[in-house]
């Protein structure tokens, strides 16, 4: 590529012990070598590339004998070098890149042990399970040979706030000191409880907090509760109940409720289907605000969730200011989540248009919906038809006949009267109360036999019951498509060959490569054809 004689003067190149190599493809390979650095210069009016020697600035008098105008150069850049230092060395990691919880175990002990191992954060897909499930889970976590990092999903339960105060008592009596909160509309008592307990000042009186939060909110007055301290009337209700001290409450005030923050943009499961490029700067700017406000004594960091899963997404993120990066939907794909093969098939072969809404199953009397998977299943048509029943009719039997029909025959597969033994069933065991209500609300009666199907529907696609494959629930956002339009034609292509932490570092060190372009295009350079792109690597060695 020609340079023209008049374009910028950004300084000189020295010789090194190699020298300058002209033409597109030394630029193209110059830009994937992200351990060297790069310079290019004006080697007889072509741009050429160098990866040693000596660069000065300024001196435009310079000897051309002794070496070339520099147009352009970039550092190394090390995929650890990406995000914030503080929330690596507080979480011990080596990368900034979190592997997020996937309910009913679908982010599982082999995945969350994978990252963990390579110097991520995994959090294990607590949700839907049983305590005893969570507990299983917990200890073999805790008894590895090496000590990982990890932590657990606390989703809020706003239809069971028993469940959500049980499985904090257990990650505090397990010492579960790292939570992912996902889904909360507002703080609870629980999770203020598990942020306070524990709390203590050191030698110069800092609080320590023993117990951390990694907030997932898309909603800003959400993460302005996480981003303050803990509410004074639940400060108020645990000391009433005796669950925390005077020392923890007044400790209580100087530290925010969670010091991490993932900003979620358009994602699978719970979500708003906020846009990445407007949510993670107005998360910023509410950092910068808060921190001023209440001078705490670790900085707050925000990271972002929601469409990462290209080295391009994962770059521009970095590039906007993320103290870390969250993945998802293209997590469930990988052959350690805790789900079938049928299901990773079908997610490999979605595309960004082939997920929609539909309504969540504990939150259903809410409306709050979840992104699911459109193609290959009926299950968000189904599941928006439940939700229309129960908004228009005060009991099941008021449903017209010709419906009631349909539900029994194709939804339930039984009798409704059979589908409430078995829904009461399940919550005479896990929350009796429910029942209770039913007895006395014919509505509500009707909410948990449809919430019960809406949630055995991830349960079949997690089993692989092909009989029940039209009602596979797949949580799944539309970065699952951009995933696969990225590996199609490599080795990522093939579900079999998904593992967690094999697509984890072929996204950072193409996020590296993106970015290293990036800034050659700063410096005014026009970059050849492919320059920047980077193509996913079945083994990936990064010193």
């Amino acid at each position: 590529m020609k340079l023209n004689s008049d374009s910028n003067f950004s300084g000189w190149w020295q010789a090194g012990k190699n020298a300058p190599v002209p033409g597109n493809q030394s630029i193209i390979e110059g830009i994937a070598d992200i351990n060297s650095p790069m310079f290019i210069v004006n080697k007889e009016n072509q741009m050429a590339v160098a990866k040693d020697g000596i660069i000065s600035f300024g001196n435009q008098n310079a000897d051309m004998k002794s070496g070339y105008p520099l147009k352009a150069h970039i550092p190394c850049l090390h995929p650890k070098s990406f995000g914030e230092d503080q929330f690596k060395k507080n979480h011990n990691l080596r990368y900034a890149y979190i592997v997020g919880a996937m309910a009913n175990g679908i982010t599982s002990v082999q995945m969350v042990k994978a990252v963990g191992e390579a110097g991520m954060l995994g959090f294990f897909g607590a949700a839907g399970l049983s305590l005893d499930q969570v507990n299983q889970a917990i200890h073999e976590l805790q008894n590895q040979p090496t000590p990982l990092p990890f932590g657990f999903n606390l989703i809020h339960s706003p239809n069971d706030p028993e469940l959500e105060m049980n499985l904090v008592k257990l990650y505090l009596k397990q010492k579960i000191h790292l939570i992912s909160a996902s889904a909360y509309l507002d703080l609870t008592l629980p999770l203020v409880y598990y942020r306070v307990k524990g709390i203590h000042s050191d030698q110069h009186g800092n609080p320590i907090c023993p117990n951390k939060i990694i907030a997932k909110v898309s909603r800003i007055e959400v993460a302005r509760k996480f981003f303050s301290p803990p509410p004074e009337k639940y400060i108020t209700r645990l000391l009433e109940k005796n669950l925390i001290t005077e020392q923890e409450a007044a400790l209580a005030k100087i530290i925010p409720m969670a010091q991490d923050l993932t900003a979620e943009a358009d994602s699978g499961g719970h979500t708003d289907n906020r846009p990445a490029l407007a949510l993670l700067p107005t998360m910023l700017t509410l950092r910068d605000e808060l921190s001023q406000i209440f001078h705490y004594q670790q900085p707050l960091n925000v990271g972002l969730a929601g469409g990462i899963s290209t080295p391009n997404s994962a770059a521009a993120a970095f590039a906007m200011g993320a103290a870390y990066i969250l993945t998802g939907s293209i997590n469930q794909a990988c052959v350690e989540s805790g789900t079938s093969d049928v299901v990773r098939q079908m997610l490999a072969e979605a595309g960004q248009a082939d997920v929609t809404m539909a309504p969540a199953a504990d939150m259903f009397e809410l409306g709050v919906k979840v992104q699911v998977l459109k193609r290959g299943t009926m299950f968000s048509l189904k599941a928006a038809k439940l939700y229309e029943f129960y908004r228009n009719y005060a009991r099941y039997e008021k449903i017209p006949s010709k419906q009631r029909s349909i539900l029994e025959k194709t939804f339930f597969r039984c009798s409704f009267n059979d589908e409430w033994e078995k829904t009461r069933t399940f919550f005479a065991a896990n929350d009796p109360s429910q029942i209770f209500k039913a007895e006395q609300d014919s509505k509500h009666k009707m909410a948990l036999v449809f919430r019960s199907y809406l949630g055995r529907a991830s349960g079949w696609a997690i089993a692989g019951d092909q009989s029940r494959k039209i009602d596979y629930q797949i949580w799944c956002g539309p970065a699952m498509g951009a995933f696969n339009e990225w590996a199609k034609g490599s080795f990522l292509e093939r579900p079999e060959n998904r593992k967690t932490v094999i697509i984890a570092l072929n996204l950072l060190y193409g996020a590296a490569v993106s970015t290293r372009a990036a800034w050659l295009r700063c410096q005014g350079i026009n970059l050849p054809q492919g320059a920047g792109n980077f193509a996913p690597m079945p083994k990936m060695i990064i010193k």
